[in-house]
């Protein structure tokens, strides 16, 4: 059984073990781009940039640890109010506004588990398949033009004085920058407990929302919803190392990232003998192979919303 990490040093190696064969940068098969989610390079990164983050996230896991405990739970509707940043040099970059509510509907469903492909889970997962509970709300659109070809994962987008759109309330709501990031790049997320200055989720234009043809196969919003799962602080479904720990009960052991749309059963190389879960929404697979949250999954993110939770100010 998987067990919760406090120690701060062990913490800081969890965040900073990364599976060789997932560096950042273009993965291909033949002309298709692999999913490429930064979000743990950017850990890294912070990690080392502020050596207290690591402290923060490491109370942030006891809070959840005692949260899950005493089942001190979130059992009201929590609606993220989200703010969408739209950077853009080309008009293909500078998103619709349907488009980008078809994001927002693509969340609702997936955290719903009112999505149609849920009823896909394999019986042998149904009983932990879960319905998060939380729903988004778009209130706000900001659109800036720029003569940037690429963001990168600096999070230079996410700030005015470096050419970018600053966040909106940050505290309270959910700011995602729609922008195009570079090195073949789908997205990233800040982990709970980073500066407010930054904090949000990144998605290259390209992969937002319900887009176009040329985005397939990560043309079903599935991104998004990847992304906001590290922001509500769920791990890569393998533990960003080889049959790694994603702090996780019921999620079972993965040996690395799936891409495609892996047949079930996909039995892991992980001992001892079991099925991986390449459908649930925090592996690497196509935006039609993914289509799950877990119970255990739902309990990481409800804990950040109860009172004394680093996203409490949401649930209010």
């Amino acid at each position: 059984m998987k067990k919760i990490i406090l120690s701060a040093v062990t913490l800081i190696m969890l965040f900073s073990c990364q599976n060789e064969d997932n560096s950042s940068g273009i993965s291909q098969t033949g002309s298709t781009t692999l999913r490429n989610c930064a979000t743990q390079e950017v850990l890294e990164a912070q990690l080392k940039e502020d050596p207290t983050l690591a402290l923060r996230m490491n109370q942030i896991e006891v809070f959840t640890k005692e949260a899950i405990l005493t089942r001190r739970l979130v059992n009201g509707k929590i609606v993220i109010p989200v703010v969408v940043n739209v950077l853009y040099r080309t008009s293909a970059e500078n998103i619709s506004d349907s488009q980008i509510q078809s994001q927002i509907n693509v969340l609702n469903k997936d955290y719903t588990a009112t999505n149609s492909d849920f009823s896909s889970t394999p019986a042998e997962f149904a009983p932990v398949a879960a319905n998060i509970g939380i729903t988004f709300e778009l209130v706000k659109i900001v659109r800036k033009s720029t003569t940037k070809t690429s963001w990168g994962t600096r999070d230079a987008m996410k700030s005015s004085k470096k050419g970018g759109i600053d966040p909106t309330t940050p505290s309270t709501t959910l700011n995602i920058w729609a922008c195009k990031i570079g090195n073949g790049i789908l997205g990233y997320a800040q982990f709970p407990g980073g500066s407010l200055a930054t904090d949000g989720v990144v998605i290259d234009s390209k992969y937002f929302g319900l887009s176009a043809n040329d985005s397939y196969p990560y043309n079903l919003g599935r991104t998004a919803t990847h992304e906001i799962g590290h922001w509500m602080n769920l791990r890569h479904i393998w533990g960003d190392s080889s049959c790694g720990n994603d702090l996780v009960n019921d999620t079972p052991v993965a040996k690395t990232s799936n891409f495609g749309v892996p047949e079930y059963p996909y039995v892991s190389l992980c001992l001892p003998t079991h099925n991986e879960m390449t459908m649930n929404y925090m592996d690497y697979t196509d935006d039609r192979g993914m289509y799950m949250f877990t119970n255990g999954q739902k309990t990481r993110m409800s804990a950040l919303f109860v009172s004394g939770g680093i996203r409490a100010a949401f649930a209010q």
